[in-house]
């Protein structure tokens, strides 16, 4: 079990950080994704691995003036 955005979420051996934002339907162009308290950069998306216990944050930025 993992934790997005404070809410238990399943998990499974091989999940990275683009399947966690695929699962939630977490689409938004501008969205920053923190893992443990670590930012991960949006190339890095497919390549970071999600383990069990971790605490995934989807951060939606939003712009305006």
């Amino acid at each position: 079990m993992i934790k997005v955005n404070g809410q238990e979420h399943p998990w499974r051996p091989g999940m990275t950080a683009r399947d966690v934002l695929r699962e939630k339907n977490y689409v938004f162009p501008m969205i920053i994704v923190k893992i443990n308290e670590r930012f991960v950069h949006h190339d890095r998306y497919d390549a970071t691995p999600v383990e069990d216990g971790d605490d995934f944050w989807a951060i939606h930025l939003i712009s305006g003036g």
